[in-house]
């Protein structure tokens, strides 16, 4: 009998589903996967390092860095964390914007995830399809903090600042004329409220014509039914949360189950799933487009009929506005303490998690009482979601890794952090 003995190949990381930086090494038996050993490591970003070597009000920025598709749910954790230990709680109009804003970032992560998921399997169309929208969506990270992606909108204590009266308008140019640029800005001439707001009104149909092209595409059904299946008990043991927990059945949302901020007085469904396969998580995201949005409608509703502060007014731990800086010595002085020192956080420690568009993203923080953490500890749901790849790719194809990577919508800035 001649000896038989598996191949071991490399999968990625320049392959375009490992996204550039996750190296799987796959062990085979022709076709078939006998073992996958998920090799990271390749982005270090050292996130949690460099935080305990920053006073706290510094280290926001690096939160948006760790998943750099749902930047806002990441600041969250930290801020509420902040919050928790300094013993403050935000304006209830700041709690709403933070809510509308998570709501937002949820659907630009699915929107993200669904583009390149499809792409992936070989759906070109969704990607194009999915980034219209999304940069409808950056446009509203945009005017609220200048920035598209790495917005430091969420500052503990409430928010930056209150959500603007305009939209910033396109101009004309050598490549738009006038009928373009009026076509553009057709939904600009009002507040932010006002634009997310025809947002909602259409984004419905757009859910409506993406499962048009997958939900019974064939095709797509072939590549994703019964591919990666994960039973509850297990998904549980295995440490899923999110859509990959739901997927198998379980309904477990942190905005339901351990209500933060205004959660608990907004309506909303969680979907869940039956088979606990690609072909569920894809449904369940899906639905999530939908109440997510519903969300982001009872958010505009609240915020339209009750204005006020959007930010504590303590100066010790939130910067005064530029006008006072730059009239008022007292108010000057507040700003540099605050900007190069920080602020002293008394000693203990919390953990605070927040529903990520991923899953349960948490955040630990020790104080010793000085102005920057003792220790940081990030709980990401994409590193325990990877840690189950053999199991999911067990005794699949090859090609079935690239449906599990995409099901799994991992990002990598949380995995290395």
């Amino acid at each position: 009998m001649p000896e038989i003995r598996n191949m071991t190949m490399n999968f990625g990381p320049q392959h375009p589903a490992a996204h550039g930086v996750l190296r799987l090494v796959l062990e085979m038996d022709g076709e078939i996967i006998e073992r996958a050993d998920p090799h990271i490591g390749l982005l270090h970003r050292a996130t949690e390092k460099l935080a305990e070597n920053k006073p706290y009000n510094q280290s926001i920025g690096y939160m948006d860095r760790l998943d750099y598709v749902s930047m806002m749910c990441n600041e969250h954790a930290y801020v509420l964390a902040i919050e928790k230990l300094l013993g403050v709680t935000p304006p209830v109009r700041a709690q709403y914007i933070r809510v509308m804003f998570d709501e937002i970032t949820r659907i630009l992560n699915h929107l993200l995830w669904l583009g390149s998921h499809g792409l992936d399997i070989g759906a070109m169309t969704m990607f194009l399809y999915c980034f219209r929208e999304r940069e409808d969506l950056m446009d509203c990270y945009e005017a609220v903090s200048g920035t598209r992606m790495h917005a430091t909108y969420y500052r503990p204590g409430g928010v930056y600042r209150d959500l603007p009266d305009s939209m910033p308008q396109y101009q004309t140019s050598q490549w738009k004329n006038d009928n373009d640029v009026a076509q553009l800005n057709a939904n600009r001439q009002g507040s932010l409220l006002d634009y997310i707001e025809s947002f909602t009104d259409r984004f419905p149909t757009c859910v409506d014509e993406y499962e048009t092209l997958l939900t019974e595409n064939r095709i797509w059904k072939q590549r994703t039914v019964g591919i990666g299946v994960v039973t509850p008990e297990r998904a549980m043991s295995l440490g899923f949360t999110g859509p990959m927990l739901r997927g198998s059945g379980i309904e477990w949302d942190l905005r339901k189950k351990q209500p933060y901020e205004v959660y608990d007085q907004l309506d909303f469904d969680i979907p869940i799933g039956v088979n606990g396969d690609c072909y569920d998580r894809y449904l369940v995201r899906m639905e999530e487009f939908r109440q997510s949005n519903r969300i982001i409608k009872q958010c505009i509703d609240w915020l339209r009929a009750n204005p006020g502060p959007v930010i504590l007014d303590d100066h010790k731990i939130t910067p005064p506005t530029r006008e006072e800086m730059k009239d008022d010595m007292e108010s000057l002085i507040h700003h540099f303490k605050l900007f190069t020192e920080g602020y002293c956080i008394p000693e203990g420690e919390c953990y605070s998690a927040v529903e990520h568009p991923k899953g349960e993203f948490g955040i630990y923080l020790v104080s010793d009482g000085a102005n920057k953490p003792y220790r940081l500890k990030i709980r990401a749901p994409g590193f325990a979601h990877l840690s189950s790849m053999n199991e999911m790719v067990k005794g699949h194809m090859l090609s079935d890794v690239v449906a599990v990577i995409g099901t799994q919508d991992i990002v990598f800035g949380e995995i290395d952090r």
